[in-house]
């Protein structure tokens, strides 16, 4: 079957791809900039990358007629801009409206729990988007999950965070919230077992794992599972506002994801029972533990094949990173800085691939890191992102506060573009050129007198950090 995938740079659908090509399937992949999706990952002919922005009418022609069935997987609650509300709105009824001029027989929904009367902005949005999606041209199923539990996953890497950083839990009252968590796997078997299953059509299902949980009882039993002793104690007194700010600081969210977060921790999402499993022949459900020690296998061999923290939050980058690969030249500071390379090249391309992270930025890492914290402090993404897979690295994805724009072995070039908060904007690049030198170049464009104030301040922090980086990348 010729079957179209939207969100296909989104954390869902990077996992549910692959399962689809080894299916025997041809898959179009819609992207709103074929720069972030790395189609060297796939050596297949059945697979097609288009760009198509939803938000954009005039894109959606490139849809092809000829596809059988649709995956709808478009979010758009981790965006910092705009209301993500109105924003799903419009993605829906544009895509609606373009599937009813295919052939495509069915669309399938990836939703959210919404069996409270009393709903999250985040959760009304997903069951308004369900309301949008339904047509008398072609069928739907939605299927709705709460917490999905996978390496990558934003609940997985928040409860991750919590575990891991505090010895000592005091949190918000939330924490006793029941929800039915699941794991990737099930959710992508599911997913890929109502595709043209009949009985499925026009029927919406929960689909949860074997336990229902409280926030408390997983973050206790991640610790249990990991090996970790903690001791959390709920308060009443914790109000919306703090509960983001507690979960911001302690975790890699964003300030506006941890505000939807904890509106919408605050509902209960239990799963109403359905005949979904024998309807698709049976799925063994995978418990809540088990499936930490999945992910865990996943993240200990570097195989997170998709993470939450790659969804593009800045507003600069709203509509895809290819616009700012060409670096500007003109009303810029320019730092730029050469060093001939004594030692195997191969090693230090693999140093410029390994930065950030864990490994950090090689040089000064404490001043890194006051810069982290001082961008959390404003409301920016700070350090916490760190990054994906320790050694690889593609277009696309988040590399501490940095979004990578361009990571070409070939041409033995990396460049990044600032996400943190500045009075301007700044791109990082390293190069190697000739085979014998690497060249390091920080860019900033200033905005008004704010961003030339700005630059000339951590002036002399830059001459440090910029020449003890560039010496120790190419003599690690």
């Amino acid at each position: 079957m010729k079957i179209l995938l939207t969100g296909a740079t989104g954390y869902i659908a990077q996992r549910l791809l692959p399962v689809l090509l080894e299916n025997g399937h041809q898959v179009v992949c819609c992207v709103r900039d074929k720069s972030r999706f790395n189609r060297e990952r796939y050596t297949t002919t059945e697979l097609i990358v288009i760009e198509v922005n939803f938000l954009d009418e005039q894109t959606l022609d490139r849809i092809p007629v000829d596809i059988d069935a649709a995956y709808y997987l478009i979010h758009s609650m981790s965006t910092s801009v705009g209301d993500f509300a109105k924003m799903e709105d419009v993605s829906a009824r544009n895509f609606r409206s373009r599937i009813e001029q295919t052939r495509a027989s069915q669309v399938i929904y990836l939703s959210g729990i919404t069996n409270n009367k009393q709903l999250s902005k985040h959760l009304n949005s997903r069951k308004n988007v369900e309301e949008i999606l339904r047509s008398d041209k072609y069928a739907l199923t939605t299927l709705k999950a709460g917490i999905i539990i996978g390496s990558g996953s934003a609940s997985f890497e928040i409860i991750r965070d919590l575990v891991e950083k505090l010895p000592m839990i005091i949190g918000p009252k939330w924490l006793s919230t029941r929800s039915q968590p699941i794991a990737i796997r099930n959710v992508l078997q599911y997913l890929l077992g109502v595709l043209h299953n009949q009985p499925t059509y026009n029927n919406s299902y929960d689909i949860g794992g074997t336990k229902v949980l409280t926030y408390k009882e997983m973050l206790l039993r991640f610790a249990k599972v990991r090996g970790l002793k903690r001791v959390i104690w709920v308060v009443p007194v914790m109000t919306p506002r703090l509960s983001s700010y507690w979960l911001y600081f302690v975790t890699s969210t964003s300030y506006s994801l941890a505000s939807h977060l904890v509106n919408s921790m605050k509902v209960e999402v239990v799963c109403k029972e359905n005949n979904l499993n024998e309807l698709i022949g049976g799925i063994e459900l995978i418990g809540y533990n088990k499936a930490i020690q999945l992910a865990f296998g996943k993240i200990e061999q570097n195989q997170v094949v998709s993470s939450w923290k790659d969804a593009l939050t800045s507003s600069i980058l709203l509509n895809g990173i290819s616009p700012h690969i060409q670096v500007p030249k003109y009303g810029c500071f320019i730092d730029k800085r050469r060093f001939k390379i004594t030692q195997d090249v191969d090693r230090v391309l693999q140093n410029i691939w390994s930065i950030g992270g864990i490994r950090g930025w090689y040089h000064a890492n404490w001043l890194w890191e006051i810069r982290g914290a001082m961008d959390r402090l404003t409301g920016g993404v700070g350090l916490r992102r760190g990054r994906k897979n320790p050694m690889e690295i593609s277009a696309g994805e988040s590399l501490d506060f940095w979004r990578v724009l361009l990571a070409n072995k070939s041409e033995k070039r990396l460049l990044l573009y600032a996400e943190m908060k500045l009075p301007g904007e700044a791109w990082l690049e390293f190069k190697i050129v000739n085979n014998n030198e690497i060249v390091q170049t920080a860019t900033f464009r200033p905005l008004g007198i704010w961003g030339r104030l700005y630059w000339y301040s951590v002036l002399p922090f830059h001459g440090y950090i910029f020449s003890g980086m560039i010496r120790k990348i190419a003599n690690s």
